[in-house]
């Protein structure tokens, strides 16, 4: 039986954008399924009394430097977004509506607003930057706004995100290998010893 890694993430955690950039790889090196679990982070950490890292200005600054580390570890680029925080509701809802309704252009989408949230970077809060860059990775934006604005997409990610937390999640990103639980892109080891055990 093919094992599976269910990644719960959000565009707005560069954490998780690391992660993103490696459990593909994990994932062919076992033989795993890679799930993508889209939710929303400030949905958890609302129900959990979490916070970002970026609200606490010492633990900020430490995991800019820390994230440039593993960046270059694993070979990728990473600019932190000079945006940030960026309000990734319509992007998580254009994820989940993709993912339910074009699900063969996933990755594309995904690729396209990792890359404008974290390598380019672009101010994704603005709605205009948000079209330009779903134009130019062959997205009809318009098309994409009224399929984020259904309310199947809205209760899909809702439900996700209620699970998550259900399932002890606190924050992104946040794998699971069966009821094995792993958070932080710094656990990707971890992840690879329960697919290979």
């Amino acid at each position: 039986m093919t094992k599976t890694v269910e990644f719960y993430f959000d565009f707005g955690s560069p954490a998780a954008y690391l992660a993103a950039t490696q459990l593909p790889h994990v994932c062919a090196d076992t033989g795993a399924e890679l799930v993508w679990k889209p939710l929303l982070l400030g949905g958890v950490f609302q129900a959990t009394g979490n916070h970002s890292p970026a609200e606490i200005a010492p633990k900020g600054s430490y995991m800019t430097t820390d994230l440039q580390r593993f960046a270059k570890r694993y070979g990728v680029p990473f600019v932190h977004n000079p945006h940030f925080p960026i309000n990734t509701l319509l992007l998580m809802r254009g994820a989940t509506a993709i993912q339910l309704q074009q699900p063969a252009r996933f990755d594309a989408y995904v690729d396209a607003i990792y890359h404008a949230m974290w390598v380019e970077p672009r101010n994704l809060n603005d709605p205009a930057e948000v079209g330009a860059v779903l134009q130019a990775a062959g997205f009809d934006p318009a098309a994409l706004l009224a399929a984020a604005g259904q309310q199947e997409v809205k209760d899909r990610l809702k439900a996700v995100t209620q699970e998550a937390v259900a399932r002890g999640v606190f924050g992104a990103p946040t794998m699971f290998v069966g009821d094995d639980m792993f958070w932080g892109q710094d656990r990707l080891d971890f992840v690879r010893e329960a697919l290979a055990a």
